[in-house]
């Protein structure tokens, strides 16, 4: 069985950005990559569903370290 050379690792809730670069660490990934994903809800107004932003989401690309 062979690992994925990248891999996407999520900023959880309740977890900081640095507990999340010590968790790449761990597995063995170093972080090339910083994106920001925008998580939605669909809130029902006057009889017509929105979609809006409820927050960001911090996602980072991880490259395997050989």
């Amino acid at each position: 069985m062979t690992k994925k050379k990248k891999q996407k690792f999520y900023v959880e809730e309740g977890e900081s950005i640095s507990d999340c670069l010590e968790r790449m660490d761990k597995e063995g990934y170093t972080p090339v990559r910083r994106m920001e994903e925008p998580i939605l809800k669909e809130v029902k107004r006057n009889g017509k569903t929105d979609i809006e932003v409820e927050r960001q989401q911090i996602v980072f690309e991880g490259l395997l370290q050989k």
